[in-house]
């Protein structure tokens, strides 16, 4: 570190922006961390279960290099939390994909996006009469249907994932769901291009894809706010386990 300016509070500011750009690294790796289960887990389910492919890997490009993109880039320009400078040093061996942090993105925040979108893969094939080993080509209007569900689920799980990663123990309802604006427009870009993808015939093909009808927006209306619900919960959990923690050490002090 170089100190320009002689002065102490230089070196608070490097701290703070220091810690928070590590901090910012981690919301944009559990973010992208979080959308890799529900692509992995369709080729699961359709190996073991014997049951359409879920999501092609046209669709799985469509994720990774087109929606998921900006609000993961808008995560990295998040603002220091209000302890970050309160908190002791980290350990000098301590990585940046620690456990908690690959736990978090993928047993956690991964598996609940991929049990919402298959159920909206499920709710299409229900809705349309299908059972399990009936045949379905990849033509079919009720499969490419499905498969559109399957990704716009993730999506809609994404949104809710881009408010739960901005920080791993404080509410959203504290952070505040306008503060960062660049992440607000990064999710509204990322819904115009999934509805481009969707409605705009060439890419539509050219991804496999179909229009969804009213109800399958209802329901993909609750998904991100679902995501978001379990893990509020989760961290309400978490700050209540710390604050009984600090319980015996307050009895000492006084």
């Amino acid at each position: 570190m170089v100190l320009a300016d002689d002065n102490f509070a230089s070196i608070v500011a490097a701290v703070e922006e220091g810690r928070a750009v590590y901090d910012n690294v981690r919301k944009f790796v559990t973010y992208i961390f979080a959308s890799n289960i529900p692509e992995i887990v369709p080729f699961v389910v359709y190996v073991l279960f014997h049951v359409p492919l879920p999501l092609t890997i046209m669709q799985i490009l469509a994720v990774d290099l087109g929606t998921d993109l900006l609000p993961a880039l808008a995560l990295g320009s998040e603002r220091p939390q209000g302890d970050v400078m309160t908190r002791p040093p980290r350990r000098r061996a301590e990585r940046l994909l620690n456990l908690p942090t690959l736990l978090r993105g993928y047993l956690w925040l991964g598996m609940l996006e991929a049990a919402l979108s298959l159920s909206g893969y499920l709710f299409v094939l229900w809705l349309a009469g299908w059972h399990l080993g009936w045949p379905l080509e990849s033509s079919n209007v009720v499969y490419m249907t499905a498969t559109t569900m399957t990704l716009a689920g993730i999506v809609a799980c994404q949104i809710g994932n881009a408010f739960a990663c901005r920080s791993d123990t404080d509410s959203i309802l504290r952070l505040g769901f306008t503060t960062n604006r660049m992440l607000l427009g990064g999710i509204v870009i990322e819904v115009c291009l999934l509805l481009v993808l969707i409605y705009v015939s060439p890419l539509r093909s050219m991804f496999g894809l179909a229009p969804l009808a009213p109800i399958h927006w209802l329901l993909l209306l609750t998904f991100g706010p679902l995501l978001l619900l379990f893990e509020e919960c989760r961290k309400a959990l978490r700050r209540r386990g710390a604050v009984k923690s600090l319980h015996p050490i307050r009895a000492m002090q006084f």
